[in-house]
């Protein structure tokens, strides 16, 4: 079942950040992921977590396909460049659903 992280930062270090972004594009289609958006903030509309600058979206095949490339060591050079040139990152992992009656459901 596929999986999207959610992705939202600030560039710290406009070079690491595009060290990795030259390179993790291809890295992560190899380990099963493809961009779905890309966004840079706008506004802050409601809510309560500090707006970060930039926004990507990451649809995986599986949690799996993330693990593979979150904790693959011939990448760590490469998320080196993802800590190194970002800041207040927010990485988190969302359930694919086709609808909103799974959650709505009485348990």
């Amino acid at each position: 079942m596929p999986v999207y992280a959610l992705n939202l930062f600030d560039i710290a270090d406009r070079e690491e950040y595009l060290a990795y972004a030259k390179r993790s594009p291809a890295e992560v289609a190899k380990h099963g992921g493809r961009v779905v958006a890309l966004g840079r903030f706008r506004e802050s509309v409601t809510g309560d977590v500090s707006p970060r600058t930039v926004l990507i979206l990451v649809e995986w095949d599986s949690p799996e396909a993330f693990t593979s490339y979150r904790d693959d060591p011939d990448l760590a050079d490469l998320h080196a460049h993802r800590e190194n040139g970002s800041s207040s990152y927010i990485w988190h992992l969302f359930d694919r659903l086709d609808d909103l009656r799974p959650l709505l459901k009485l348990e």
